[in-house]
């Protein structure tokens, strides 16, 4: 085999390998010495770095192992950790705000004020950091507290909670019309 079909079979075992190659492995397939493996390898990683290929070989004392080309870690980044920023649902807007105005809360409080079950809506706002568990009440059942993050009043342009604006009235509550039954 020449020298460059050399090199694309090394970087297809290596692509289909996903793991390291020792050395040996290939002085088996190629019927060469640990020397001249050692020495196409360098060349290799010398030839595909020099072209600017997204990857080369990761060469070690005993393997060899393709990775991509650290020239291009800020593209791959980019890639595989957008920013978080996701839109939210409007019932984990209301969870949220419930949340917010009231903590430390239980699921039941929630789900008192907003009339629908949030399991969903307060799992996702755990997983993104907004909310967290603040510990458990002190009653029957002892059902876990949230309350809000610092991530919260991050994303929301808040020094302290205390920052929040009002909660609006409603209309019954402004003309004096709340009655109960």
């Amino acid at each position: 085999m020449e020298k460059k079909e050399i090199f694309g079979a090394i970087e297809s075992l290596a692509y289909i390998s996903g793991e390291p190659i020792g050395f040996a492995e290939l002085q088996r397939v190629f019927d060469l010495s640990e020397a001249e493996v050692k020495g196409l390898l360098n060349e290799m990683l010398e030839s595909m770095t020099t072209e600017g290929r997204g990857v080369i070989p990761f060469i070690t004392d005993k393997t060899v192992q393709l990775v991509t080309n650290p020239a291009y870690n800020s593209c791959i980044v980019k890639l595989l950790a957008p920013p978080e920023e996701r839109n939210m649902s409007d019932s984990m807007m209301e969870t949220l705000s419930v949340v917010a105005y009231r903590q430390p809360v239980t699921r039941a409080d929630i789900e008192a004020v907003r009339g629908v079950r949030c399991e969903y809506s307060v799992s996702q706002l755990l997983k993104q950091g907004l909310i967290c568990e603040l510990g458990r009440k002190d009653c029957v059942g002892r059902p876990m507290l949230f309350g809000t993050t610092d991530a919260f009043l991050r994303k929301f342009g808040l020094h302290s909670i205390d920052e929040l604006p009002p909660m609006p009235i409603a209309e019954e509550e402004e003309a004096g019309e709340i009655s109960v039954v």
